[in-house]
């Protein structure tokens, strides 16, 4: 099968080069006096002038795209502009270059000046060769044109051959009309010269002369020139007769035919006539069909199908009405984009009053729209069609409803009569989906008594479809309306949020979310939501509902934006449960993700080599005692040391550290010791590097000294567990009691767990207090961190303990990451490269005499230093006015950052806030309502902060906003 064409669609993308060559077409058609249009139409697609131009242009031109055979097809197809009439489009396109282009591209591109409007934006675009076209060749042509229209002779059929100035392209391939046939007329005249025929030659002029004659003749009746191309007339003494030459023929009349029905042509009609005649005679027939059968077809066709719709749902005709529904409602579906209310008039009232009539099958009332302005309105049933009727509710609640009215069993009566009307409430929620029908029916004030009665109809099930077109139709027209809080159609949607039905929910929250949407100065303020709705709705924000969390989120924005509302809330509701629901959706729908960024790539340094052994943590010793012989051995040399071909260690200093860590415990639990020999050799079983040597060093007095060494391992800097895993030391002063100085605590960890659990035991101490199921009391005190020269804080604080926790926690994590790397990942590779010479000699002995080096420093490799991060994406999207800008938050976590927002900005305003700083003047404790709201919830906000890079902006507006109201203090959790 043969691939298919890609389909291009067409797209108007408003780049700065298109805004630039559009300003610079529009001086251009100023000064030349044109009109110009930005963006024709084709269809239902704006043509892009911009990428047309180019187009064209890199195709050759107006002219030569004109001069070949459907080009101007060929260009819609690469425009993407091709839609179901390919001659059409083609001309179309063509048409909005010729108006809109074509001089731009002879004065732009060729640097010529284009020919005068008359001749070329005036005139229709047919033909090309506007690059040649003239005022003089163009105008010639039109004169020659009426120069021969006004001669009095018959126009030839035969086509020139040769082209008009006018057009430079040929025919298109259209054949030139054959030359008429000429038909043969025979002399019916006698052949013979009569006596007076010959006597009249004598003495008549010579033969010459009788041609002449005969011609000027022929030449004075122009009128009957053409009769000689068809009838011989031979030369003769007759011919020459004055009578012969003015005798003029009578025009041949045509005979009217009349086709006229036979038996062979029509055997079908004289069949019928023929069993017409069989059957029994009939009653005259109606006067008015026969009429109607002299006529000729299409006289009398009536109205077309919408003013037929219209009349028959004015009728009050049930069978009419079902007519007019059906057809309107079929209409309204598939031609809604031009089907409008300002085109007919009439209909709206009467889908209108149609729809009304839901109330007298349910109710005992019959609901009439009245356009009289001096009718006093006592009536329950009318309704004011002029200005809308504010007291809907109270009359509905006064109605009664009908016993026979049962939701199980529907008679036919009822049955038929609902379906008109949820016909007549479909049409018009389909046609107020165009925004011109949606306005139109804002102006139309009975629209919403219709909505306020069938939003509160009774809960029936027949009643549910129709109770969804109103709440759809509400959708559609609130943008254009602007809703007090005691307006009866508000207070329907509000009372529709009590509902069960997730759909009443949904769609009654999307009309309330859009009123006065489209409005140029009004805003939706939401006023007297009742606080049953408000929890309701803050209750919403617990379910795992997409649609109904973007939906609530909207509401409660534009809720917070009016500081009476937040009054209201701050006195019914707790607020406090909805900061912290709303913090919780900042990260909703978010993917959570570890990235490492490099701070400092990997490098080959020297380092200083230990050289002392550490000491041996107590959990580690526990676990080493319990390892029999030579294991323990082999374990204790991997924790403790690790290769580097360039070190060396005394065998003494390392039998002395391993027998000062074991002797005295095993001993005490009755248990012997490795050998010193075997414990040699076992070093060589642990690292293949390393082995055992002899030195021959110079002593002090010159004389000659062996050196037993391992060489090929050295100390390590902090040990490491028997899986890998290192330990850290404790960077804190030392606690009370121990040794002063300023010295560190230097107790080893291997998580950062149990270094917080050392932290509490030894450096809190009485500071921390617990409660009797042994969990540490979140208490304020004073408490300071010089973890590591740590800078925030140096001095005692006041803060309270979690807070202390959080921050020294952050320096116990980053210290048990950088620990927990592999020992093949901190061990210096090998070979290396030699380290730079030294000007001191080249075996030095450390301060304790049992390491040394073949150089004061060791080859090492540096690992990079990286930092993890953690990233949450959430929804994002582009700006379809610039796609090429970066993403920005969208969703979920937009919304309730706004709402956030809104609540530390207009919280501070609120009856609420003013009560409390009254009774903080008084003398009593308390803090401001956004410390009591966002105080406990500031943590995550800063999480938030520095892992959300698309919310980032708009949590600093909100940390600007509650810095600003002076209620951000130094309770922050630093990240």
């Amino acid at each position: 099968m043969a691939p298919t064409k890609p389909i291009v669609e067409h797209t108007v993308d408003r780049t700065p080069e298109y805004e630039k060559f559009l300003e610079e077409l529009r001086d251009f058609h100023e000064k030349r006096g044109t009109h110009l249009d930005p963006e024709p139409k084709m269809g239902n697609l704006s043509v892009d002038l911009y990428k047309l131009f180019n187009y064209i242009v890199q195709n050759g031109g107006y002219d030569k795209v004109s001069d070949e055979k459907l080009m101007w097809r060929k260009m819609c197809e690469g425009l993407g502009l091709m839609r179901h009439n390919a001659p059409a489009d083609a001309y179309t396109l063509k048409q909005i270059f010729y108006k809109n282009l074509a001089a731009f591209e002879i004065k732009k591109i060729h640097n010529k000046e284009p020919p005068p409007p008359e001749i070329l934006e005036f005139t229709t675009a047919k033909g090309g060769s506007l690059l040649t076209r003239t005022l003089e060749n163009f105008v010639a042509k039109g004169r020659n044109d009426r120069e021969d229209s006004e001669d009095g002779s018959t126009p030839g059929r035969e086509r020139p051959v040769a082209e008009t100035p006018a057009s430079g392209r040929a025919s298109r391939g259209l054949r030139e009309a054959p030359a008429p046939r000429v038909i043969f007329h025979p002399d019916t005249n006698s052949s013979r010269q009569t006596r007076h025929a010959s006597g009249a030659q004598q003495i008549g002029t010579p033969s010459s002369n009788s041609h002449s004659h005969n011609n000027s003749a022929i030449a004075q009746n122009p009128g009957n020139s053409h009769r000689g191309a068809y009838v011989f007339n031979p030369p003769g003494p007759d011919m020459n007769n004055p009578i012969v030459q003015g005798f003029v023929p009578q025009p041949v009349q045509q005979m009217p035919l009349r086709i006229v029905d036979t038996p062979s042509s029509n055997p079908e009609l004289f069949a019928r006539k023929q069993r017409l005649l069989k059957q029994p005679p009939v009653a005259a027939p109606n006067p008015g069909m026969l009429v109607r059968a002299c006529l000729p077809p299409g006289a009398l066709d009536g109205p077309n199908i919408y003013e037929r719709c219209l009349l028959s749902l004015r009728s009050g005709i049930r069978s009419e009405q079902a007519f007019g529904c059906h057809h309107l409602l079929k209409i309204s579906h598939e031609r809604g984009d031009k089907y409008k209310f300002s085109q007919f008039c009439g209909l709206a009232e009467g889908l209108t009053e149609l729809a009304l009539s839901i109330g007298g099958m349910i109710y005992h009332v019959n609901w009439t729209v009245s356009y009289d302005p001096d009718s006093d309105n006592t009536d329950i049933g009318e309704l004011d069609g002029l200005e809308g009727t504010p007291d809907i509710l109270e009359r509905i609640a006064q109605l009664k409803r009908r016993k026979d009215v049962d939701d199980n069993i529907l008679p036919a009566e009822f049955r038929d009569q609902l379906t008109l009307v949820l016909e007549a409430t479909q049409t018009i929620r389909n046609m107020v989906n165009m925004p011109d029908n949606a306005y139109f029916m804002s102006e139309y004030p009975p629209v919403k008594d219709l909505l306020c009665v069938i939003l509160n109809l009774p809960e029936l099930e027949c009643v549910v479809e129709l109770k969804h077109l109103a709440l759809e139709i509400a959708e559609s027209i609130l943008p254009y309306l602007v809703l007090r809080s005691d307006d009866p159609l508000y207070q329907s949607l509000l009372a529709k949020l009590e509902s069960d039905d997730r759909g009443v929910i949904l769609t009654a929250l999307k009309a309330l979310n859009k009123i006065a949407l489209n409005h140029p100065i009004e805003t939706n303020r939401l006023g007297n939501v009742p606080p049953s709705v408000l929890q309701r709705i803050m209750d919403w924000l617990l379910l795992n509902d997409e649609d109904l969390l973007d939906i609530t989120t909207d509401f409660l924005y534009q809720y917070t934006a009016v500081v009476e509302n937040l009054d209201t809330m701050l006195k019914h509701i707790k607020i406090e449960h909805l900061v912290t629901h709303l913090v919780r959706l900042l990260s909703h729908g978010a993917k959570r993700s570890m990235r490492e960024l490099i701070v400092s790539e990997a490098r080959l340094a020297y380092d200083p080599p230990n050289e002392t052994v550490v000491p041996t943590p107590k959990d580690l010793l526990e676990k080493l005692l319990a390892i029999e012989e030579p294991e323990r051995c082999y374990a204790w040399i991997r924790c403790f040391f690790e290769e580097d071909p360039d070190s060396n260690i005394t065998q003494l200093a390392i039998w002395q550290a391993y027998n000062t860590e074991f002797l005295e415990p095993l001993k005490r639990k009755g248990r012997s010791m490795i050998s010193a020999p075997e414990f040699i050799k076992s070093i060589t079983s642990v690292y293949e590097s390393a082995g055992a040597q002899i030195v021959h060093e110079q002593g002090p007095g010159g004389q000659s000294q062996q050196k037993y060494l391992i060489r090929g391992i050295r100390p390590r800097r902090y040990p490491i567990s028997p899986d890998g895993r290192g330990y850290f030391q404790c960077q804190l002063p030392a606690p009370h009691g121990k040794p002063p100085g300023g010295a560190k605590c230097g107790a080893w960890n291997l998580t950062a767990e149990k270094m917080w659990d050392h932290i509490v035991a030894e450096h809190l101490g009485d500071s921390v207090s617990r409660t009797e199921d042994g969990k540490l009391v979140n208490k304020e005190g004073m408490f300071s961190c010089a973890w590591n020269n740590c800078q925030k804080f140096p001095r005692p604080t006041e803060m309270f303990l979690v807070q202390y926790m959080a921050h020294l926690k952050t320096h116990l994590r980053s210290e048990e990451i950088r620990h927990a790397a592999k020992p093949s990942e901190i061990s210096p590779l090998a070979p290396l490269p030699p380290p730079p010479p030294s000007p001191t000699s080249t075996t030095n002995r450390s301060r304790s005499g049992s390491f040394s080096s073949s150089s004061s420093k060791s080859r090492v490799v540096r690992p990079a230093k990286t930092v993890t991060i953690t990233i949450e994406e959430t929804a994002s999207a582009r700006d379809e006015r610039n796609p090429n800008a970066p993403a920005q938050a969208a969703g979920v976590p937009l919304s309730a950052v706004l709402i956030l927002r809104n609540i530390a900005q207009y919280v501070p305003r609120t009856e609420a806030e003013a009560e409390l700083r009254r009774r903080k003047n008084e003398g009593e404790e308390g803090e401001g309502w956004n410390e009591i709201l966002f105080r406990p919830v500031m943590g995550r906000l800063w999480e938030v902060f520095t892992e959300n890079r698309l919310l980032t902006p708009h949590l600093a507006g909100l940390f600007g906003l509650l810095e600003e109201r002076q209620q951000v203090r130094r309770f922050v959790v630093e990240e």
